[in-house]
């Protein structure tokens, strides 16, 4: 039985761009696919976006980022720990850490369909349809997924000592593979749980169930991938620059 992805919506748009591609990769006449007309698959997950504005959005964010990283680096425990074991939290944390911010600062941000790229120029260019950079432009479905869960962290309402101790969870992190001071950690993680929960109680006193739905929402930062961040929010800044090694220098640079 034919698997044909049968999307929604005007998929003619750009065909014309694609004629030479079309021509070039057409199969040969059959009973099978005579008369069908090659188009892009237009599923919601794979819609390619990319911020309205960019260089408002992106200036928001790098601001962001910049608090996040200061924000680590003034964590005393977090000093004491191994360089290694530093560069391994921030390679696990920072993707999730930075949604928080987000989340906290109160960001908005507007997405439109990106510019679909010429097939033409990919012949030229001998560029495969598969390209790295293709693979990790954002897409509808993975904004989306942002979007949602920026909006149950606002529904939350979390104070600001509730954010920092949240934070913590995710930097002490004893699960993330390779750490030399991994009981260390696993210790700090718990006072940073111990102290959320301490500090839920005087405001919400009658809400004994605060404590388990934040938790909740933060599982779901988990399926959110730096990929995803990088590419919509800083790729538009940096170019083709790691910013993995720009958060390196951003947090170990005195």
């Amino acid at each position: 039985m034919d698997s044909e992805c049968h999307c929604c919506g005007d998929y003619s748009k750009g065909q014309s761009n694609a004629i030479l591609f079309n021509i070039l990769s057409r199969p040969e006449p059959s009973a099978h696919n005579y008369g069908r007309v090659p188009h892009a698959c237009r599923c919601e997950t794979r819609r390619k976006v990319c911020l309205r504005t960019p260089d408002d959005t992106c200036r928001v964010a790098s601001g962001v980022l910049v608090k996040t990283m200061h924000f680590m680096r003034s964590l005393p425990a977090f000093q004491q720990l191994p360089p290694k074991d530093q560069l391994s939290l921030l390679q696990n944390c920072w993707t999730p850490l930075f949604i928080l911010g987000l989340a906290q600062d109160g960001v908005h941000f507007a997405i439109h369909d990106a510019p679909a790229a010429s097939m033409l120029k990919q012949i030229l260019l001998n560029r495969p349809e598969t390209d790295k950079s293709e693979r990790e432009q954002p897409t509808l479905g993975g904004v989306q997924t942002l979007k949602a869960c920026l909006k149950k962290f606002r529904s939350l309402d979390l104070s600001p000592k509730e954010y920092a101790y949240l934070k913590g969870t995710f930097i002490f992190n004893p699960d993330v593979p390779g750490l030399k001071a991994s009981l260390f950690v696993e210790g700090l993680q718990y006072e940073a749980q111990q102290a959320l929960k301490e500090v839920l109680v005087p405001p919400h006193p009658e809400d004994t169930g605060r404590f388990a739905r934040i938790l909740l929402a933060a599982s779901t930062l988990k399926v959110i991938t730096p990929a995803l961040i990088t590419e919509l929010f800083f790729r538009p800044v940096i170019g083709q620059a790691d910013l993995l090694d720009l958060l390196v220098d951003m947090l170990f640079t005195r």
